[in-house]
């Protein structure tokens, strides 16, 4: 294979959490792999051709035993493709302006079981897609400039969605009753990002948690922002908590570290990039950065807890390895405890195009990747798979790119594309 498809590989060993929306609960399963077994080969299986723009998001479900991609991008619409015959079953129009971020709602499955998408765009609502019946059937209207990140609560049953936006405020919204809830006050210049604290183990089978005036006691939120700090606010008083100081630049990502992280603390925990190039690890409890990872060349685009651990010799234990991508065309792997140098960097070349976002998902089958071109692989080695004594059937990797601009017939080409790392061959 030419090296030239080994853009965007996802390899490392880390304690990870997968989320199983084919629950009626919010379950979280720890499975560990090592990076040392991983091998860079892999096949192009599947190839979604739609969108006539910038891909900026995407996002997987399972519904009544069917698997789905939705996707959003600049040309302003939301799409939705069929995994297993690569078919692109809805085009969804209602925004005026670009597409940044596509959830699937895990409230309107839990309780409705309907397949529903969320969407924000730059034309400052987010809106709620009845999948089935192809339409827009809910609207928040509240923020005053270009909606970015959104996110559904993991409690409640995803009951809740926050929002970051240009116009430098963070909302909590809700899903059931479509109230603007809280707003949240003190960023000094756009949100980028947001993400909520990890589902709490004190949650009843529900996913529900019955304290606090929304359910949401001892849960909070954390932001990225064009004013270079990250910040975490209380979800039932709207108050902020701490305030992170440190990048020299916008942050353009954040994560709360998962429960089951192994060193530094897991969900006292945040992981953030930054487009002063550097990915940045920060403890909740003491207010301080624990880590910096400085090998980037350009703004790092997004970053994530794997689903891998790596052996540190130093500390005598496994390590969660944390990865980041960046408008440099790589991704880089870390070990979270040791700054000192990557553990692995996939490269592009000039063909290839910045890395927009990735995720780490589950598609119960088959291990298998869904991407946006161009040239953007996940690669798994031929003996991961004949040594581990666990099965890898649930584990999936999503990786969104930008694309190259054509300038000859000024319009983009972005395709989606499904890795099959096990077979290797077109499904």
């Amino acid at each position: 294979m030419n090296l030239t498809y080994l853009l965007s590989i996802m390899l490392v060993l880390v304690c990870f959490w997968l989320s199983f929306r084919d629950n009626k609960t919010s379950k979280y399963a720890t499975t560990v792999f090592m990076l040392d077994t991983f091998c860079s080969s892999s096949k192009l299986v599947k190839t979604f051709i739609g969108h006539n723009d910038f891909v900026y998001s995407i996002d997987y479900a399972t519904f009544d035993s069917y698997q789905f991609i939705c996707s959003g991008s600049e040309d302003k619409t939301v799409r939705v493709w069929d995994v297993e015959t690569s078919k692109q079953i809805k085009i969804l129009y209602g925004h005026l302006s670009f597409v940044s971020c596509v959830k699937f709602s895990p409230y309107h499955y839990h309780n409705n079981r309907r397949n529903v998408i969320c969407s924000s765009s730059a034309d400052k609502t987010i809106r709620f897609w009845d999948v089935k019946n192809n339409q827009q059937f809910q609207i928040f209207n509240g923020h005053t400039c270009h909606v970015y990140g959104i996110e559904f609560s993991p409690f409640n049953s995803g009951r809740y969605l926050c929002s970051g936006s240009y116009d430098n405020t963070i909302r909590l919204w809700d899903v059931k009753t479509s109230n603007l809830l809280h707003v949240f006050n003190g960023h000094k210049y756009a949100v980028c990002c947001v993400d909520f604290s990890p589902l709490q183990s004190s949650t009843n089978n529900n996913g529900s948690n019955s304290i606090g005036v929304i359910g949401g006691n001892g849960y909070t939120i954390c932001s990225g922002s064009y004013d270079n700090t990250i910040r975490i606010w209380d979800i039932e008083t709207a108050k902020q908590l701490l305030v992170f100081k440190g990048h020299e630049h916008l942050v353009r990502s954040v994560k709360y570290g998962p429960n089951e992280v192994r060193g530094n603390g897991g969900s006292n925990t945040i992981l953030s990039g930054s487009r002063d190039k550097s990915v940045r690890l920060w403890d909740i409890q003491s207010g301080k950065q624990i880590q910096v990872f400085n090998r980037h060349a350009h703004t790092v685009t997004c970053v994530a807890y794997s689903p891998f651990i790596v052996n540190n010799i130093k500390f005598g234990c496994d390590s969660t390895v944390i990865c980041s991508g960046s408008s440099d065309k790589t991704i880089r792997f870390w070990d979270i405890r040791s700054n000192k140098k990557e553990l692995y960097v996939i490269n592009g070349d000039d063909k290839d195009g910045r890395v927009l976002c990735l995720k780490f998902l589950q598609i119960k089958r088959k291990p298998i990747c869904v991407i946006v071109r161009p040239r953007v692989l996940f690669v798994f080695g031929d003996n991961l798979f004949n040594s581990f004594p666990f099965k890898l059937s649930n584990i999936n990797i999503f990786i969104t790119n930008y694309c190259n601009k054509q300038i000859e017939r000024k319009k983009y080409i972005y395709n989606i594309m499904l890795v099959d790392a096990k077979k290797k061959k077109k499904i």
